[in-house]
């Protein structure tokens, strides 16, 4: 019987053992009675090797919790990073001074102001933000055109700046309104008439009484000042600044820097006006403009004082 078994194929061999194989415990515990197959190369029992996934996976169960906590953190983290939204860096310059804002690109104008009124000290309702032209407050930075490195102009009065011309004496007011009454007209005064009797330019532009017009998209050219000099008027809101242009030389002044305007029709020529620009604290600091056509003289005052002409 073992001759057969020995000529038997292997597999055979090992089919027969597995099907004939009876526990040790039925047997006993000798030697001979013991499965061949239920020795490994290292020396373990069987048991042992049938124990040891189980101690595998007891491993992998207590490790789960770990491997899932760690990955919700990640989540967690990318979910933050998403959150972030899109900002966007360009340059404001106000009154030469440049300043790098990065700043959400969603957010609103309106929310920029509130940013810049931190930053440059001018109240929100006294700012003008000139992107593509004067940007609306409802409009987001995306949709107002500004980009990725560009330019944004900020045009305003700080509050200091408001308070002063707000808070000028009333003696002071009244002292020059009583002043102008008891004068005499400015058109008959010596020191306009030997500029006015000069006659008009001939290459003023043309005037119009009893009608208010917006300012011209070029400068206002053609007039004269008290030396009898050529002069033009150019608005540069973008800069909040007016340009005094002379054939010798061109005077950029700050808007603020303009404590009033004076302006009386010239006689006999009612479409022209004589005015008066005060750069100082006194009338002396006037600068006087001759021949300013009559319909733009409302249109000068709204484009210097705009809403903070409180007088």
């Amino acid at each position: 019987m073992i001759l057969t078994i020995l000529f038997w194929p292997k597999e055979i061999f090992c089919s027969k053992i597995l099907l004939t194989h009876v526990p040790a415990s039925e047997k006993g515990d000798t030697t001979e009675n013991l499965d061949p197959n239920s020795s490994v190369s290292n020396g373990s029992s069987k048991l042992d090797v049938e124990n040891k996934p189980c101690v595998d996976n007891s491993k992998a169960h207590i490790q789960a919790p770990t491997e899932i906590a760690a990955s919700s953190s990640e989540s967690a983290e990318e979910s933050a990073l998403c959150e972030i939204p899109e900002q966007i860096e360009f340059t404001v310059v106000f009154n030469k001074n440049k300043h790098d804002i990065t700043f959400a690109y969603d957010a609103t104008v309106l929310e920029l102001k509130a940013h810049l009124e931190r930053i440059c000290g001018v109240p929100q309702s006294a700012q003008k933000l000139i992107i593509k032209g004067m940007a609306r407050d409802n409009v987001t930075l995306r949709n107002s055109g500004i980009v990725k490195g560009g330019k944004v102009m900020l045009v305003g009065s700080k509050m200091d700046d408001i308070l002063a011309v707000k808070s000028a004496p009333k003696e002071i007011q009244e002292e020059k309104n009583n002043s102008q009454t008891n004068k005499e007209p400015l058109c008959m005064q010596k020191i306009h008439r030997k500029v006015l009797d000069k006659g008009i330019p001939p290459d003023v532009m043309p005037g119009i009484k009893g009608v208010k017009e917006p300012l011209p998209p070029v400068p206002l050219s053609g007039m004269l000042n008290k030396h009898g000099g050529k002069v033009r008027l150019t608005f540069k809101p973008e800069q909040d600044q007016l340009w005094l242009g002379t054939k010798e030389r061109t005077e950029k002044l700050a808007m603020t820097s303009i404590k009033s305007i004076t302006s009386e029709p010239i006689k006999d020529h009612e479409e022209y006006h004589i005015m008066g620009l005060q750069l100082g604290p006194t009338e002396a600091s006037r600068y006087w403009v001759y021949w300013v056509p009559a319909q733009y003289i409302e249109a000068i005052k709204d484009a210097v004082f705009g809403v903070w002409q409180f007088f």
